[in-house]
């Protein structure tokens, strides 16, 4: 009589227990007595599927499926790193972009306006005569003169914060000196040897200042605003 034994089973889904036995067929002839029992000897080291408990049976269930969950878990959460890790470097790239973009129009703002600062500016220092002294209304009007309509209010905030349009202010603890404090004063000297006298000098330094620093003096006047410096 030919017996069968199953070395092994696997779970193959939640509803289904596929069993994978070898069948072992006894031989005919002079080797049947060695063949039956070495499938006897088999069968006694094999364990039958039916020969399993059932309450174990779903044990071994559900520990396969519970492995096949974990599995499938752990690549869904790799996918999604990765999908995340993917979506982060592009944002990044974005943002990166877009600041650029930003920095290069502001500079390009700034330049314009600079631009139509100095194509309104209206005088140089050196058309004014040298005098003596100057008053508050001679420096204010040289100040329009050059500095020119667009840009005037804003100048002149900043020349009334800083000195009251008095061309020989000093600082005695800081050394500013001049209509727009400038620290040190001899900063103005680029502009001109009298700057110490001579207040188209400090206005054209001044304005120079501004354009370079902050576009125009309206920029420099909002800087001021923000910080009670410039």
């Amino acid at each position: 009589m030919t017996r069968i034994s199953v070395r092994g089973f696997a779970v193959a889904s939640a509803t289904a227990v596929t069993t994978v036995g070898a069948v072992v067929g006894v031989a005919s002839g002079s080797q049947q007595g060695q063949t039956t029992n070495d499938v006897e000897a088999t069968a006694a080291d094999s364990t039958l599927l039916e020969d399993i408990p059932a309450g174990q049976q779903a044990r071994v269930q559900t520990a396969s499926l519970t492995q096949q969950a974990d599995t499938m878990s752990a690549a869904a959460h790799a996918e999604a790193k990765k999908s995340a890790e993917t979506e982060a470097r592009k944002q990044a790239a974005e943002d990166a972009a877009a600041k650029k973009a930003a920095a290069e129009k502001a500079a390009e703002e700034r330049e314009a306006k600079a631009a139509a600062s100095r194509s309104s500016a209206r005088a140089d220092a050196g058309d004014f005569p040298t005098q003596s002294s100057y008053s508050v209304a001679e420096v204010k009007s040289m100040a329009q003169k050059i500095v020119g309509g667009g840009n005037f209010q804003c100048f002149s905030q900043i020349v009334e914060k800083e000195s009251g349009w008095n061309y020989q202010a000093s600082n005695p603890s800081s050394g500013a000196y001049g209509l727009m404090q400038a620290l040190p004063g001899s900063k103005m000297s680029s502009a001109g040897a009298d700057w110490r006298t001579n207040p188209a000098t400090q206005i054209k330094w001044g304005l120079n200042y501004m354009n370079d620093r902050y576009g125009s003096p309206c920029g420099a006047w909002d800087f001021w605003q923000a910080n009670n410096w410039y």
